[in-house]
C-alpha cells in the first residue's frame, strides 16, 4: 500500500471519525495523532491481509480483502482504537470501535489485546471483550463471543494461545486460557481451560481429542465440522454394552 494512499486514508479518518473532538482539541494536533495511528495500523493490517489470503480460498487479491472483507475492516479499526485506548483517549477509542461495530457487525473492545495474523471469517456477530487476549495466527468464525461470566473483576475475558480456532457460534466465557493449537467446535460453550492441541465440543465444552504431537501450523486446519461427538460416542458404547448383556441373558436361558 502506497504512502500516498495511507495519507489519504489517515486524513479522511481524522475528519470523518473525530470531527467533534477536532472542534474541542484543535484540528491540526488531532489530525496528526490520528494520521500516526492509521499509518501504524495499516502496517499491521498487512499481516492480517496475508493471513486471510493464506486461509480463505475465496480471497482472490489483496485489494479485494482490504476493501470487501468486514473482518479486516474490524481489525483495521481495532488497531486504531487500541492505540487511542493505550494513550488514554478512551472516548475516541470507543467511538472508533462502535462505528466499526455498526459498519461490520464485529465488536472488538479497544482494550483487548490481539496478536498478528488474526482471521475473522464472515465476521457477523463476533464479540471480543475488554480483557480478552488473542495470540498470533488465530481464526474466529461468525457468532463467536470471547466474553466474561459477569461476576469477575479485573481480568474477565479469555486468553487464546497461538493458532487457536474457534468455530461458528462458539462462546468462550471467563478468565482462562485456550492453549496453543486448540480447536473449539461450532456452538460449543467453553467455561474452563483447554490444554494445548486439544479439541473441545459440547455445552458445556469438554475435551474429546488431544494430540500430543505439535502441529506445525494448527490454524491452517480449518475443519471445525468433522469433530468427535461425545454424546453419540456414549450412546454407541451403551448400545454395545446392552447387546452384550442381551447375549449373555440368552446364553443363560439356553442352559436351563
Amino acid at each position: 500500500m502506497s504512502e500516498r494512499l495511507e495519507d489519504v486514508l489517515a486524513l479522511i479518518g481524522g475528519y470523518a471519525i473525530f470531527g467533534a473532538e477536532m472542534v474541542k482539541e484543535g484540528a491540526a494536533p488531532l489530525i496528526d495523532k490520528v494520521s500516526a495511528e492509521v499509518h501504524a495500523a495499516l502496517k499491521e493490517i498487512r499481516t492480517d491481509i496475508d493471513a486471510v489470503r493464506a486461509r480463505d480460498p475465496a480471497a482472490k487479491s489483496d485489494i479485494e480483502v482490504l476493501l470487501l472483507y468486514s473482518g479486516v475492516h474490524a481489525l483495521l479499526a481495532y488497531r486504531v482504537s487500541h492505540r487511542l485506548y493505550l494513550s488514554k483517549h478512551y472516548f475516541s477509542a470507543r467511538l472508533v470501535s462502535q462505528l466499526a461495530r455498526f459498519f461490520t457487525g464485529v465488536e472488538i473492545h479497544p482494550g483487548a489485546t490481539i496478536g498478528k495474523g488474526l482471521v475473522i471469517d464472515h465476521g457477523a456477530g463476533v464479540v471480543i471483550g475488554e480483557t480478552a487476549e488473542i495470540g498470533d495466527n488465530c481464526t474466529l468464525y461468525q457468532g463467536v463471543t470471547l466474553g466474561g461470566t459477569g461476576k469477575d473483576l479485573g481480568k474477565r475475558h479469555p486468553t487464546l494461545g497461538d493458532g487457536v480456532l474457534v468455530g461458528a457460534g462458539a462462546k468462550v466465557l471467563g478468565p482462562f486460557t485456550v492453549s496453543d493449537g486448540s480447536k473449539v467446535a461450532a456452538n460449543a460453550v467453553v467455561l474452563k481451560e483447554i490444554p494445548e492441541n486439544s479439541t473441545a465440543v459440547g455445552i458445556p465444552a469438554r475435551v474429546v481429542k488431544r494430540d500430543g504431537a505439535r502441529v506445525a501450523s494448527p490454524s491452517a486446519d480449518l475443519d471445525h465440522v468433522h469433530i468427535p461427538d461425545p454424546v453419540k460416542d456414549e450412546i454407541t458404547r451403551l448400545e454395545q454394552r446392552l447387546a452384550e448383556m442381551q447375549k449373555q441373558l440368552e446364553e443363560l436361558k439356553s442352559t436351563k
